[in-house]
């Protein structure tokens, strides 16, 4: 493996369902600092959104990963967004989807319907490049 799939830049999506409003986010990350402070901002920018469910990918061999469902039910949030990053062999790749509750109950399917759609829009919009894996070497002497 020469080389990985990434973004190099942040694309937002909406999705609605029911009355519900799912925004999808999609940014680049290598680490997982720049992943925290972006959720704080987002955190932030939506204070009466529900719940602020993710998922990323980090590293060019995409085993760093990390998912949170947010307090929705267990496995109908955090999975399905990095189900998405999965099926498009991305990583330093970062998705936040910010729900917003419309008053009605979706169930288990449709939340989980409604996660993996936002997550798909937003990675759909968003130009996913190759990048070639460099290596560092450190000689001393």
């Amino acid at each position: 493996m020469d080389s990985y799939y990434t973004i190099e830049q942040e694309a937002t999506a909406e999705f609605k369902d029911r009355g519900s409003k799912f925004l999808a986010y999609a940014f680049p990350c290598a680490n997982t600092e720049v992943f925290k402070k972006r959720l704080q901002e987002l955190k932030k920018e939506h204070p009466k959104a529900g719940h602020h469910c993710f998922a990323y990918r980090i590293g060019t061999d995409g085993n760093v990963f990390r998912s949170s469902d947010d307090g929705e039910p267990a496995g109908t949030a955090g999975k399905p967004i990095l189900g998405q990053l999965h099926s498009k062999s991305i990583t330093d790749t970062c998705v936040i989807v910010v729900r917003y509750f419309g008053g009605t109950l979706l169930g288990v399917p449709g939340l989980i319907n409604a996660y993996k759609s936002a997550a798909s829009m937003v990675l759909q919009i968003v130009p996913i490049i190759q990048k070639p894996i460099l290596k560092k070497y450190y000689i001393h002497f």
